[in-house]
């Protein structure tokens, strides 16, 4: 299995001018119309989601009030495309809208959060898990900053033509301390935009 980070932009840039050029010489119903391909997919594709204990991040610098909360970030949105056919692998990609914040307790306006992305047989074992870094730096006067993280590739062997994406999951979450995954277990929250106009 293979991930590839950030993909190159160009190529999805070319995608969208390509699909754009198509539009406007094309009626929407030829656009849609999928007639007999035959590389269709031959099932839907892996669900991709956010593991609910880890989709949040909270660091506490003491007690949990909100005048301790050091950083947070959140998950707020995952998206996946995929195509397989055939006896190919599952080509998915991935990216996250993310949401950090900075509370009355962070110190200092960079700090380094780490990610995951697992590969799961639904229901039943990880395949693969990789883990990736992700820094964010606040400006001046901003508590907030959202950003979307792309992973470009994910590759995910088929035992045979008939495999469908549906026997498998993507999951991402962040990795978290057994403090941090009970608070977020327990349904808690706080968000550093709470309170503001």
């Amino acid at each position: 299995m293979q991930f590839l980070k950030n993909a190159s932009k160009l190529a999805f840039a070319g995608l969208v001018v390509t699909t754009i050029g198509l539009s406007a010489c094309s009626t929407v119903d030829k656009i849609l119309e999928v007639g007999e391909d035959p590389q269709k997919n031959v099932g839907p594709c892996p669900e991709a989601f956010a593991l609910y204990e880890a989709s949040r991040l909270v660091e506490f610098k003491g007690s949990e009030a909100y005048a301790n909360v050091g950083f947070t970030a959140e998950i707020e949105k995952v998206r996946s495309l995929c195509r397989y056919f055939s006896t190919r692998p599952i080509e998915a990609d991935l990216s996250l809208d993310i949401a950090f914040g900075r509370g009355p307790a962070a110190s200092g306006r960079t700090v380094t959060y780490e990610y995951f992305v697992a590969v799961t047989r639904k229901d039943i074992e990880v395949i693969e898990k990789k883990i990736f870094p992700i820094t964010v730096t606040f400006p001046e006067g901003v508590d907030v900053v959202e950003m979307t993280e792309d992973i470009g590739e994910i590759i995910i062997p088929r035992a045979d033509e008939n495999t469908s994406g549906a026997n498998f999951e993507i999951i991402v979450g962040f990795e978290l301390t057994p403090e941090q995954i009970a608070f977020n277990a327990d349904g808690k929250r706080f968000r550093v935009s709470a309170g503001k106009n």
